[in-house]
């Protein structure tokens, strides 16, 4: 019902109405019951209609948490026409770090350490904002030593 009518107890009078348009002789207790009734009925709806956002939204969601010391990236999400770390639009870093995670703020929220060219952001962020970072010793290359010539050729 709309809201006009779960709260008044009777249609809005618009022109598709108004061939009902008459005196009604309703009780108190009569009003009160009904106006009762609907205001039940519509906390019952909004709750199942909540219930199911909620089942939905719940799905996608992934339970995340860091420890003190745990490194993570974070994520900065491009502007339009707004220049961020050197890089304009979708060149720009998605995510910046790794930043060692120094404290548990909240049950989802995380103080950070961060370098010293961020020192004018707020330095608490959101689980959503997080990413963990991790460490993989076969993505490191070594450094050989190549010896150089001095007209900068090389031995492969």
């Amino acid at each position: 019902m709309a809201s006009y009518e779960a709260l008044y107890g009777w249609k809005c009078r618009t022109p598709l109405c108004w061939a009902e348009v008459g005196e009604k002789h309703i009780s108190l207790p009569d009003v009160l019951r009904s106006t009762n009734e609907k205001v039940k009925l519509i906390c019952d709806r909004l709750k199942a209609a909540s219930d199911r956002q909620k089942s939905n939204a719940n799905l996608k969601r992934k339970e995340i948490e860091f420890t003190i010391g745990d490194c993570v990236f974070l994520k900065v999400s491009p502007w339009k026409k707004v220049i961020r770390f050197g890089r304009k639009g979708k060149l720009s870093p998605r995510f910046i770090g790794p930043s060692e995670v120094v404290e548990r703020v909240g049950p989802i929220v995380y103080r950070l350490r961060l370098p010293p060219e961020l020192k004018r952001i707020h330095d608490v962020f959101h689980v959503s904002k997080l990413r963990k970072y991790r460490s993989d010793p076969s993505h490191v290359m070594p450094v050989e030593d190549t010896e150089l010539r001095p007209d900068l050729s090389y031995d492969e």
